[in-house]
């Protein structure tokens, strides 16, 4: 309650603090808890299972039926709580969290990150074994899940292919070290072999204070990786991976150990570093051929119960229908138009006002890739990339057990572009969007690109976002001259100019709240693979010059998962790059 309460008049996030302390209190009158006695950590997480109050009121259930959630003092309702957490977080009974695997000599640890998915049919192409020998897929699992490959210590160490609920365990507490320790250990307790790999031994791990330590040293250079807070993360792992190539290292697997920090302490930076630049990419030879086809799908539409082919305004789209929402995803362009849970309003906000085909669609979620803007670009291409205005194919569609519906989509392979896009989409009670780049040529790729979401709002003069407090961002308007720290939470009543916003937050932390008193909701944007995001609204003289906005600047505000600015991603030849977005809708 201390903690709380100080938190709440103090420091750059009251209104979260805030929030936690109320529902606190309220587990108290409600009888769950006792106030006396009562202890937690720094930030208020407290019990047996360590629950901000919040997450406990929505997680907690009563193990032991004496009509209380006590997971402080009950052991029952602590186990059952925790099994509800990683239930709601996606766990699957019956099926494995992972497998430890072998990588063949020689392989490209690039390809190695817990968002770095691929179907397991391409893990054994890519010569990936298990360690026990048998099937790459463990019984309880179909054989064409898609896994990601985890390298904890480097290429020379223990690797492991991890499936869904390794991802329900990494929700529990965002640490791949964590997640491993309590999956290999529940093995363990069940009977199962420890891990078969050796530790490596001749690259010694480094502690907390030394991986900060190190991280500084990777800010030193120009890295974007956020602060040195001694947590080993994609972002850190990807510039360790730059220093490695740097200094000849093969492997280049990442590895935070003695070896590179002791490198990068002998070698400091010869000059004031600088901000990585994009590729300056041209225009694709078969560019225009595909802007100019029809944009009619190209393939039969998969036999899957809740799919269809729909004309939404206009736009050739497919359908979704789900028991918890239905959306609709522009076959033009692989363009989100329509995210809308069950008994709600539309997430997002389309213009009424649609421009004829190939003008890129105004609304939605348009995909900008594999430059934002023309971010590092010339005017010799289009604004926002490559893929907005072609047509995109439908690759796979899945529907889960309950109902749920799985998505792939890919724009076409365009000429003398060494970069592959391909979009997952998974439509349930949330909706959750991947950008997947690959690297394929032999040369590294620089890139930015954005999840441009236009969400429709009741008055965008009304509404305000979570999140973003303390950042530091760039203004377009000012030429992205001077960084700038946002003092609370960002709404769009600037006095310069009401309702106008172009700005790019940097070193953003991922999540977001959107909140909507006129709609009595709360969208909540998280992200992974993103350290920017892009608030803007032309506001009213700008979209007086825009046919298809207008006076509709009123009814959207634009708050896109990016990596843009300073954020860009430089991607290793066979390496691959995830932009995740997930969207929740919550009452007010």
């Amino acid at each position: 309650l201390q903690s709380l309460a100080t938190l709440s008049c103090e420091g750059r996030r009251q209104p979260f603090f805030r929030g936690e302390l109320l529902a606190l209190l309220k587990l108290i009158d409600a009888g769950d808890l006792r106030a006396e006695g009562l202890t937690g950590s720094w930030a208020g997480a407290f019990g047996h299972t360590q629950f901000m109050p919040s997450t406990y009121a929505r997680i907690a259930v009563d193990g032991d039926g004496d009509g209380r959630r006590d997971l402080v003092a009950s052991i029952p309702d602590a186990l059952a709580s925790t099994a509800n957490y990683l239930k709601k977080a996606g766990w699957r009974t019956g099926q494995p969290w992972g497998i430890e695997v072998k990588i063949p000599a020689g392989f490209n640890a690039a390809q190695a990150g817990r968002t770095q998915r691929k179907p397991l049919a391409d893990w054994r192409a890519l010569g990936i074994v298990p360690v026990a020998g048998g099937a790459l897929a463990p019984a309880g699992l179909p054989a064409d899940s898609n896994a990601a490959l985890l390298l904890p210590t480097g290429a020379k160490g223990p690797a492991w292919l991890v499936f869904r609920n390794y991802d329900a365990i990494y929700a529990y507490n965002a640490a791949e070290s964590y997640a491993l320790a309590i999956a290999t250990l529940a093995d363990r307790l069940r009977g199962g072999p420890g891990i078969v790999a050796a530790w490596p031994t001749d690259d010694p791990g480094i502690g907390r204070t030394e991986r900060r330590e190190l991280q500084t040293l990777l800010l030193a250079r120009g890295h974007d990786i956020g602060t040195a807070d001694g947590m080993i993360g994609t972002a850190t792992r990807r510039a360790i991976q730059a220093e490695q190539q740097r200094l000849g290292w093969t492997p280049a697997d990442g590895r935070a150990g003695q070896r590179i920090l002791t490198a990068l302490r002998g070698a400091p930076p010869s000059s004031t570093p600088t901000m990585p630049a994009s590729t300056v990419f041209t225009l694709p030879p078969n560019h225009a051929q595909y802007v100019q086809s029809p944009a009619a799908p190209r393939a039969a539409l998969p036999q899957v119960p809740g799919l269809s082919l729909a004309d939404i305004q206009g736009f050739p789209a497919w359908t979704v229908e789900t028991p918890f929402a239905t959306a609709a995803i522009s076959v033009f362009g692989g363009q989100l138009l329509s995210y809308v849970p069950k008994g709600g309003q539309d997430v997002m906000w389309l213009s009424p006002s649609a421009q004829p085909l190939p003008t890129p669609i105004r609304g939605g979620s348009p995909v900008c890739w594999p430059y934002f803007g023309r971010q590092g670009q010339g005017n010799d291409v289009p604004s926002h990339g490559f893929v907005r205005n072609v047509p995109w194919t439908l690759q796979q569609a899945r529907r889960e057990a309950d109902g749920t519906m799985m998505l792939t989509l890919a724009p076409p392979v365009l000429e003398n572009l060494d970069l592959r896009l391909r979009m997952e989409l998974r439509i349930g009670r949330t909706l959750e969007q991947r950008l997947i780049t690959e690297n394929t040529g032999r040369q590294p790729v620089a890139f930015t690109q954005a999840l441009h979401n236009y969400f429709h709002v009741s008055d965008a003069m009304q509404v305000s976002v979570e999140g973003l407090d303390g950042l530091s961002y760039l203004d377009k308007f000012e030429n992205y001259a001077t960084p700038r720290q946002q003092q609370g939470d960002w709404n769009l009543r600037d006095p310069r100019d009401p309702g106008r916003s172009d700005r790019i937050y940097t070193q953003a932390g991922g999540r977001y709240v959107l909140k909507d008193p006129g709609l009595k909701r709360r969208i909540e944007i998280t992200t992974t693979g993103s350290r920017s995001l892009v608030a803007w609204n032309p506001g009213e003289a700008g979209a007086s010059k825009m046919a298809d906005v207008g006076a509709g600047w009123r009814n959207y505000v634009c708050l896109e998962a990016a990596n843009a600015g300073p954020d860009v991603v430089t991607l290793a030849p066979g390496a691959q790059h995830v932009l995740q977005q997930t969207l929740a809708v919550r009452p007010l």
